[in-house]
Order: C-alpha cells, then structure tokens, then sequence
C-alpha cells in the first residue's frame, strides 16, 4: 500500500464529508445501517490514512455522501 496515496484518499473523503455537514459518528452509522462494520474511530483513521478501505466501504461512502468516485480518488499534484 502507498501511504501517500491512502493519505490523499482519506483526506478526500474527510473534505466531502464535512462539505455535506455529515459527522464521523453519522457516515459510520449510516455505513453500519448499509452492512459495513466499522466504527466511527475507524471513519476517523480512514480519513488520516491509518486504515485500509475496502471496496464496499468505498461504494457505499459514494453513494452516501453523494458523491463521484473521481472525487473521493482525486489526487491530482500529488507526488508519489
């Protein structure tokens, strides 16, 4: 895994999250309520880069926060 990249991503979704004024505790429960285990400190390392994301984590973050995968992926001037 890239930290850098993990980083990038998580800070991603940290911006489109906040952007919606949707808290870590409410993206966790409505992830849960959609089949995800994951906790709200789990959101929070997701959005530092501490923790891998899965691809239905990924999905269904989309479809929640109503956004593109091109916006949750965007690292653009990012140096790897």
């Amino acid at each position: 895994m890239n930290k850098k990249i993990e980083t990038a991503v998580g800070n991603n979704i940290r911006t489109l999250r906040e952007n919606k004024n949707i808290t870590q505790e409410i993206l966790a429960a409505k992830l849960q309520v959609n089949g995800c285990d994951i906790t709200r400190s789990a959101v929070a390392k997701i959005e530092v880069g501490q923790r891998h994301l899965y691809p239905d984590e990924i999905i269904l973050i989309k479809r929640i926060l109503g956004v593109t995968y091109d916006e949750i992926f965007d690292i653009k001037g990012e140096t790897f």
